[in-house]
């Protein structure tokens, strides 16, 4: 390494030193799902992130999706996905697919990768110990009468004591998208709205959605009209004139619903971005957007 590379990266280093006292002891919630997780090499640096934010000082719990990993599964069962207002209709032979996807498989590959990085990662689902406690879901149909689609839920609380004790042992715990009622029964839960109820409940520092995408656009035609900072009353407004639309919308309705609980900020970031993470934590400017209150 010569002179000017080795000064480069110790510039590099001063001018996330004071992002790294910032946030020590802070917890963070971050949710990974989406095209993120389809990539072998993204997820190996995403996770790579995760151990360095846990390694100076950050307190982190992992919440993911896997809808991709689960429609294959689906295919390959010879089930055809159906979709009801962007939830996936869960009949039981879904809800077997769904939480074996996740809780079996993506969960305990992501902790394996993240203790094989030289971190401490625990996964915490129905099948160890269950944190996400859920009921379940009714959608309303266009003349408001519930839609049941099936075993799917939403977050109502969690299971704190677990979750905490883990983290406080500098672990980070991995939750699949996957809750469960009092009675036992398990929940395809979103998990979007899921990463924002943990946030929520346990007053997080900040809460990052790991997308497809760099960030809220107000033209995504255009690269340059990315927002790196917006309040909610703005994000409502980009909602209610369309700027914010489709898949979009309850991404960010969770990080308003979080902000209004207390989270003190929320980041969109492109997780397919190499250590996107550690750009928009522990850099100046950095690369994706963040919602304020």
């Amino acid at each position: 390494m010569n002179v000017e590379e080795a000064t480069r990266k110790a510039n590099v280093l001063i001018e996330a030193t004071r992002w790294i006292r910032r946030f020590r002891d802070k917890l963070v919630v971050i949710k990974l799902g989406g095209s993120a997780l389809e990539d072998p090499q993204v997820v190996r640096n995403l996770l790579a992130d995760v151990v360095f934010m846990e390694t100076v000082g950050l307190r982190l719990a992992l919440i993911h999706g896997g809808g991709k990993a689960i429609s294959a599964a689906m295919k390959k069962s010879g089930i055809q996905p159906r979709f009801v207002q962007g939830r996936r209709y869960t009949d039981p032979a879904t809800l077997d697919i769904v939480t074996k996807v996740l809780a079996e498989e993506i969960c305990g590959d992501l902790v394996r990768q993240i203790n094989e990085a030289g971190g401490q990662a625990v996964g915490l689902s129905y099948l160890t110990k269950n944190v996400l406690k859920g009921e379940k879901l009714l959608l309303p149909d266009e003349y408001g009468v519930p839609l049941d689609i099936g075993f799917v839920g939403h977050v109502v609380d969690i299971d704190r004591d677990p979750l905490l004790k883990a983290i406080d042992a500098g672990q980070v715990p991995v939750i699949p998208s996957v809750a469960v009622d009092a009675n036992g029964q398990r929940y395809n839960v979103n998990a979007d709205t899921a990463a924002a109820a943990v946030a929520r409940i346990l007053d997080a520092e900040k809460l990052i959605f790991l997308s497809d995408v760099s960030g809220i656009y107000r033209d995504r035609t255009d690269p340059s009209t990315l927002v790196s900072h917006l309040t909610e009353a703005q994000c409502r407004g980009l909602i209610a004139d369309g700027t914010i639309d489709s898949g979009m919308v309850p991404k960010v309705d969770a990080a308003l619903e979080a902000l209004r609980a207390g989270v003190k900020k929320v980041h969109i970031v492109d997780g397919r971005m190499p250590h996107s993470l550690l750009l928009e934590i522990y850099s100046d400017k950095g690369i994706g957007t963040e919602i304020v209150p």
